[in-house]
């Protein structure tokens, strides 16, 4: 009843996450209700499962806490200290979803909006966690997605304020997107759309890579001024 009752998420999973924190084997019932829920609701779900640190949720918190809603950092510094993903992430065989829940997680702790009480700057494995991630990205299949977390990835490791053990990753980054299969990917996503990534922010994604001098924007530009000159 608890579980049905926090589907209602923004108005009563709060209550429906502190009720559970507090019953035996809480952390399955969280789980559960952590997958239905949205917006406020998954704050306090989420939250619960991080004080709970259950053994058992592991798995999930390392692959599927941020969903891209602005609200996931209130919770992103506690998923990466609780999930361990600094552990898990060197492991050469890793999945993908590990190595995507990875990429989203770096990209909240990097522009946390003032909502974390850790950023990227305060992460202790943030060089360990950022190589092994762009470590594992150069081997993926490209896809527009993961063009966005790495194109926001190196933004952020072009600002003036990256701590010095930082410095280095972001041509690591900037490799990667240039590739010739990375590049094609990111411009038929700005071109045509993607079912996953918002118009608004495809188009974000286009002014960023330019700036940064991404040869995917950078070229096309100097293709589209080339035809109209």
């Amino acid at each position: 009843m608890i579980q049905t009752i926090g589907l209602l998420s923004d108005q009563f999973a709060p209550l429906a996450a502190w009720a559970l924190e507090r019953q035996d084997n809480g952390s399955m019932a969280l789980l559960w209700l952590a997958d239905r829920v949205a917006g406020w609701g998954r704050v306090y779900v989420v939250e619960a499962l991080c004080r709970l640190a259950d053994p058992a949720a592991r798995d999930w918190l390392l692959r599927r806490p941020v969903d891209g809603d602005f609200l996931n950092g209130y919770f992103a510094s506690a998923v990466a200290e609780v999930s361990g993903v600094h552990e898990a992430i060197v492991d050469p065989s890793v999945d993908d979803d590990l190595v995507d829940h990875a990429g989203r997680l770096l990209c909240v702790l990097a522009d946390g909006q003032g909502m974390l009480d850790k950023s990227v700057e305060d992460y202790p494995h943030a060089a360990g966690v950022l190589g092994a991630h762009v470590r594992h990205l150069g081997r993926q299949e490209p896809t527009a997605g993961r063009f966005a977390t790495a194109a926001m990835l190196a933004a952020y490791l072009s600002g003036q304020a990256v701590p010095r053990q930082l410095h280095g990753l972001r041509d690591a980054y900037m490799a990667v997107l240039d590739r010739d299969d990375w590049c094609a990917v990111a411009r038929r996503a700005v071109r045509d759309g993607d079912e996953y990534l918002h118009p608004d922010y495809l188009q974000w994604l286009a002014k960023v890579g330019s700036r940064l001098g991404l040869r995917a924007f950078t070229a096309s530009r100097r293709t589209d001024e080339t035809r109209s000159s």
